[in-house]
């Protein structure tokens, strides 16, 4: 998250309580935007309570505790209940508990998970739907109810059975507030939501909770922008670049043509590679793992005839768009249709005297060195004049934008991109289209993009994030 100045107000604290494997990690996971919480099918596989914060701009705007799973409930309830006090005692009869058994390995996890609760925070209590409710989770639920804390019960579903009706009329006996939720589906509306039923559960929490909405709502926005700001840089770095190799002979060989074009290819998808990993930063998702170290789209690279064909334009929205206004004739035109053939063959490189070369060359003469006169010449490509490629490019990192902010924290099977073949429909219509080619106009032109262009760019790719992402 970004900075980490002091905090200002006493944020609200919630250790997530449960039995064990009911998805308390992965909960805390979606509800905090972190994906180093530990999550593992293993019972027991949390053993100490641990801290995770949401900071947004160094203010923690709510804390939650991960904490391992009730092992002796109802042993604990049987120490509780040989005190017989008041219902105002109570809590103090479970610090005994604490201060008594803190030692005692037997009750390490009640330990553990009922500390962070007496210390003020308050109870999020998971369960799972797809199994019955029984008898023993009341002595869990028992237990919380004698630390007096502010609680609710979130209701998850780690399978597709369903026994949700019965657990809503057996908790509605113990907590305040009963919520379905589902931390692998977690979207900005859900979050808000659960932030919503927490400021009710304590009076004292309305207005940190309100500020805490305020504020995430905000850093909701900065990631949008963030976004928004990388993609267009990559579009512009991307289409504007040039590549050089020099030569000093007669002509050049065909292996230096074809390393120009690595050359240049391998600069691009860097620049791919390293636009996706900033973006999964700014979403908080810098421990995603993928199977390969390039997110290739289902085996789909950058420059293949299957990239082009799903995310390039056709003949027909190429023309409606305009881009072939002022276009080169001859082998050039097919430079603007290279919808399958995307960079191959002679559909790459600068064009020289409108003649659709393959590679452009500016030779330099009369070059002085060292007092002597010799001519050197290099190979060039770029800027990219194919019309398609911005589109190409843009609707990757759109989608890829898309996913990864639409991944829960929670998840940590192996991320890939799952290919939806009508993706561009979604977001690149005949408006969409025109304006953005205003800008790549610019982009080929190999002029230094000037901060008012750019900025506009980056606002429309916001503009159009924001409808695939929220809806």
């Amino acid at each position: 998250m970004p900075n980490h100045r002091q905090n200002t107000f006493m944020h609200p604290k919630f250790a997530v309580v449960g039995h064990p494997n009911k998805g308390k990690s992965s909960i805390v996971a979606a509800l905090a935007l972190d994906d180093s919480v530990h999550i593992s099918n293993t019972s027991g596989t949390t053993t100490k309570k641990r801290s995770f914060p949401l900071r947004v701009d160094g203010k923690v705007l709510y804390e939650l505790f991960d904490t391992p799973g009730f092992q002796r409930a109802r042993r604990v309830l049987a120490w509780l209940e040989k005190h017989d006090v008041s219902a105002d005692k109570k809590h103090e009869v479970v610090q005994a508990f604490i201060n008594e058994h803190k030692e005692d390995a037997r009750f390490n996890d009640e330990v553990e998970l009922l500390e962070p609760i007496m210390d003020g925070a308050g109870i999020i209590y998971v369960v799972d739907a797809s199994k019955p409710y029984g008898e023993e989770y009341e002595a869990e639920m028992e237990i919380l109810r004698w630390t007096g804390q502010p609680s609710m019960a979130l209701i998850n579903h780690i399978d597709d059975t369903d026994y949700s009706a019965e657990w809503k009329r057996a908790l509605g006996h113990y907590f305040k507030m009963v919520r379905t939720f589902n931390p692998m589906q977690t979207n900005f509306e859900q979050h808000m939501s659960i932030l919503e039923s927490m400021a009710q559960l304590k009076e004292e929490w309305i207005a940190p909770i309100k500020v805490s909405i305020k504020l995430f709502t905000q850093y909701q926005e900065q990631m949008f922008e963030s976004s928004a700001s990388l993609v267009a840089r990559l579009v512009y770095e991307s289409v504007s670049t040039v590549e050089k190799l020099y030569f000093y002979t007669q002509e050049a060989s065909e292996e230096e043509k074809g390393k120009i074009e690595r050359n240049y290819k391998d600069r691009l998808r860097d620049f791919e590679i390293s636009t996706q990993k900033s973006i999964e930063e700014i979403w908080n998702h810098d421990h995603l793992q993928k199977e390969e170290k390039v997110l290739t789209f289902e085996g789909m690279d950058l420059f293949s005839e299957e990239t082009a064909s799903v995310f390039g334009l056709t003949r027909k929205e190429l023309l409606i768009t305009g881009v072939t206004s002022g276009a080169v004739t001859g082998a050039g035109i097919d430079l603007l249709f290279a919808g399958h053939t995307l960079l191959l063959g002679g559909a790459i490189g600068a064009l020289v005297g409108g003649t659709g070369a393959y590679f452009g060359f500016n030779e330099l003469s009369e070059v002085k060195v060292l007092g002597q006169t010799m001519g050197r010449r290099y190979l060039e490509m770029g800027p990219m004049e194919n019309r398609n490629f911005p589109y190409i490019l843009l609707g990757r990192a759109m989608y890829h934008t898309m996913k990864v902010a639409q991944t829960s924290h929670a998840k940590r099977e192996v991320f890939d991109i799952e290919m939806d073949q009508t993706f561009k429909e979604k977001w690149l219509d005949v408006t969409s289209r025109k304006s953005l080619e205003k800008y790549h106009k610019k982009f080929r032109s190999g002029k230094a993009l000037d901060a008012v262009d750019l900025k506009a760019y980056e606002a429309l790719l916001n503009h159009i994030l924001r409808h695939l992402i929220d809806g």
